[in-house]
């Protein structure tokens, strides 16, 4: 689950990072790599090393279970363990997502895009859609072939078994290398989508600051996946039940980063100001006390040296919580800015960022768990035999990749209820659907958006509804409330 939510789709950091600007965008990059262990030249040297693979075989990097009976039987027995824990996991994280999701928001009718598009907005979006989607299939296909070769084969060992020194520093070789390696193969991709952006005016980007966007969302990921693995990694080398310890410091890891993202990370992206004193700001305030959410400021974006899309969201929770739009919305009128931001108020009040970091967390500790169980199945395809190896890092990252694309689909579902559930929210407060459709028409029309997703690419990226869906809502919001429909 993502600690943000936004009001349109995708977050700015991900088109500075070549991903979806629409539900078209290319999938997320290949975090992976795959390793071979019996390598001497990467266990530790002297007494002190002699002495750990003496005394603590299970610990040992080049100790297969398979060749050792004592160490093999200790293994399966963790590893049943683990998976009692892994069911104990996945019940509370389903039980968590089904009592807290809005499955059933408010029931609409049919979406007609038609009835609030012109052929020539229907014609531009399906154009756009057409446009993006074999970059954005591509991308999806590299991903998971990438993941794939590194997971089930030593391709990764051959690259990390090069590498020389202490064991922490070839796990953060290790990272750099092979996410360079990724980010080699994908940058073309990168410069295709963003110069179909500019081609269809929603990029106002040059290519130094395209760049420089890229590589320090590259550059946020590297170091975020040197912290996990340096810890990962340590934990193996020195508890036999590394599992345990790493699923407690990944529900914390994620805790922590969605507290800290808006404070730490998203500055490094965007400038964020005070929303100027005036009309827009009162009534933005007045609403949200009205609403009972506290908000002491509302904090604008200067998207617009980036693109010309329009977008809010909120991110953070407790004293980090904040609502953000972007400066390129401040030019709609002042009814649908309230209204986009009644929308965001809605994930306030209902802490949509704290559930989705609740969930997040657990998912995060499941997948720690689950890493330990599956890692048997594919060391020997990926020429390791422990992830207290430092060429463990590979595989460990691929097996992250695959996890992450897997579980997108299920995000995306919760993702839609939500942020239909913060629709009804901004239509209950406002009680306009007028300027409710209005405004799901501009970001449509502004944003280019797909009035019309295939089923495949409203399952992969969808996270929100489509506007035309959102429409339907407002309209059946109407009827139900006594309101002119309209």
């Amino acid at each position: 689950m993502s600690g943000r939510r936004d009001a349109d789709g995708p977050s700015e950091e991900a088109e500075a990072s070549g991903g979806e600007v629409t539900a078209a965008g290319p999938g997320d990059g290949v975090l992976a790599g795959a390793v071979r262990a019996k390598d001497p030249a990467q266990t530790d040297d002297g007494a002190a090393g002699a002495w750990r693979r003496r005394e603590h075989p299970a610990r040992d990097p080049e100790v297969d279970p398979a060749h050792d009976p004592a160490v093999g039987a200790a293994e399966r027995r963790f590893r049943r363990q683990a998976a009692v824990v892994l069911a104990v996991l996945a019940a509370v994280i389903l039980a968590v997502a089904a009592f807290s999701t809005p499955w059933r928001v408010l029931a609409a009718g049919p979406p007609d895009p038609a009835r609030d598009f012109t052929a020539a907005e229907i014609a531009r979006a399906q154009a756009f859609d057409a446009a993006t989607s074999l970059p954005s299939y591509l991308g999806l296909a590299l991903t998971l072939a990438f993941a794939a070769l590194l997971v089930a084969t030593p391709f990764g060992a051959k690259v990390l078994g090069r590498l020389k020194g202490p064991w922490w520093l070839r796990v953060v070789l290790g990272v750099l290398v092979l996410t360079a390696i990724v980010e080699a193969v994908r940058w073309p991709l990168g410069v295709w989508f963003e110069t179909l952006l500019r081609d269809y005016g929603l990029s106002t980007q040059d290519w130094a600051g395209w760049t420089a966007d890229r590589l320090k969302s590259l550059g946020v990921e590297a170091f975020l996946l040197c912290l996990m693995l340096l810890v990962l990694v340590g934990l193996a080398r020195r508890v036999r039940r590394w599992w345990i310890p790493a699923a407690v410091g990944a529900c914390a890891l994620t805790v922590v980063m969605s507290f800290l993202y808006p404070v730490v990370f998203e500055p490094l992206f965007n400038d964020f100001t005070s929303m100027p004193q005036g009309s827009l700001r009162d009534n933005l305030l007045d609403m949200a006390e009205r609403d009972g959410v506290p908000v002491q400021d509302v904090l604008v974006a200067d998207a617009s040296r980036r693109t010309t899309a329009l977008n809010a969201y909120v991110s953070g929770f407790g004293a980090t919580r904040r609502i953000v739009v972007y400066d390129t919305l401040l030019k709609a009128p002042q009814p649908q800015v309230e209204l986009v931001v009644a929308h965001e108020l809605g994930h306030a009040e209902a802490d949509d960022v704290l559930y989705g970091t609740l969930v997040g967390a657990l998912g995060a500790a499941l997948g720690a768990v689950l890493l330990f169980v599956v890692f048997g199945a594919v060391r020997r395809r990926a020429g390791v035999t422990s992830i207290a190896d430092p060429r463990a890092v590979g595989v460990v990252m691929g097996l992250m990749t695959l996890g992450s694309l897997i579980m997108g689909p299920a995000q995306n579902v919760i993702s839609r209820h939500v942020e239909a559930r913060a629709d009804v929210h901004a239509l209950d407060l406002t009680r306009d659907p007028a300027t409710f459709i209005a405004m799901q028409k501009r970001l449509a029309i502004t944003n280019i958006s797909d009035l019309s997703p295939d089923p495949v690419e409203y399952v992969l990226y969808a996270s929100h509804p489509s506007s035309p869906e959102r429409i339907a809502l407002a309209r059946s919001w109407a009827e139900l409330n006594g309101v002119p429909v309209p």
